[in-house]
Parts: structure tokens; sequence; C-alpha cells
């Protein structure tokens, strides 16, 4: 079984992308979905958040308090490493697990969606990797539709990803998804290559 990783800058239709994989029966796990649901319910990601950060950094209903740990770890990329190294482990074993689940299904190959494959080290974990390319503008009105945030604060998000043509250059497959950029006849193609 081939293990596929799926990345692409923020607004670039990656999730989109994934979700056509999942139509034609490929296994997807969505590393922010897990990520996100790990922190709340993982002890070991709990309470190393807490002891970094104090017990303020969960909700009274015991939640990952988003918006405190974004204002903490936004500008200071220590902090951010900090709260990455405590939580990619977890995930980088959960993902293990969920593939060793898959290997027994006799499929050919599974995704890992991951908006920070490269600057994770999850890339580690598979074999093919595949980027989902956008051009900048289009990611900036996506995201603005999307998100309702301006956009100082995308290019902000934008930069703290590392940049497209690194991406490229370290991948496999490349999907284009821009204006007149069919994806089905591009996930098709790299579908048929890989069963």
């Amino acid at each position: 079984m081939i293990k596929i990783g799926l990345t692409g800058g923020i607004g670039s239709g990656k999730t989109t992308v994934a979700k056509i994989f999942e139509n034609l029966g490929v296994p997807v796990y969505y590393s922010d979905y897990w990520a996100k649901e790990l922190s709340n319910t993982n002890t070991e990601i709990i309470d190393g958040l807490k002891q970094e950060f104090g017990e303020k950094i969960y909700s009274k209903n015991k939640t990952l308090n988003k918006t405190l740990l974004s204002k903490i770890i936004f500008n200071d990329k220590s902090q951010l490493e900090k709260v990455n190294n405590i939580i990619h482990p977890i995930v980088r074993n959960h993902f293990d697990s969920w593939a060793n689940e898959h290997k027994k299904t006799n499929q050919k190959y599974i995704i890992k969606e991951a908006a920070i494959l490269f600057e994770s080290g999850a890339y580690k974990q598979v074999d093919k990797i595949i980027t989902v390319f956008t051009e900048l503008n289009l990611r900036i009105e996506r995201l603005q539709k999307r998100d309702n945030i301006t956009k100082s604060e995308i290019l902000k998000k934008i930069a703290a990803q590392m940049p497209e043509e690194e991406k490229i250059k370290l991948s496999d497959y490349i999907i284009y998804n821009n204006k007149n950029d069919l994806l089905l006849p591009q996930i098709l193609n790299i579908h048929e290559t890989l069963v």
C-alpha cells in the first residue's frame, strides 16, 4: 500500500481535491481535523499544552482555547515550535495506526492531507507527494470569501507556510487548481497511475 501526502498552501483547494479522491474510494486522513480532535481528547497533548501555557489554555468545558493559542503562537515562532512538538508526534502516531488499519483492506493507496506536510516533517511518513497549486490572487479571493478575513491577515498566514515553489520542487505530482483548470481529469490521471 502506497502512502500519499497531499498538501498545498492555504486556499489552494487541497480539501476539495481530497474529497474527490475520497469519492473515488481512497481513504483520506485529514491531519488538521485529527490535530484538533486529539488536542481535545489526548491526555498527553492536553497535559503538555497545560504545562507549557497554563490551565487557561483549555476552557471550562475542557476544549482547547484556540483563540488564546492563536494569539500566543501567531507572532512567535518559538511558541509555535513548542505547540508543534507537543501535537505533531501524537498526530504522526495516530496516522501510523490509521494507515496500519487500512493495510488490511487491500487498498492500493491512502492519502494523508496536511497543510504543513513539509513544515511538520510529516512528508517523511509518505511515499509520494501531491501538491495542489493555485495562483496567489485566487487563493486570496477564496480565503476572503470563505473566512471573511482581510488581505493582510491572509498574507500573514501564507507567509507562515513554505513557499509554493519549494513544495512543487519536492512533489511527485502537481494538481493545478486555477480558474481554467479542471480538477477531475488531473485527479483521475494520478489515481490511474497509483492503482
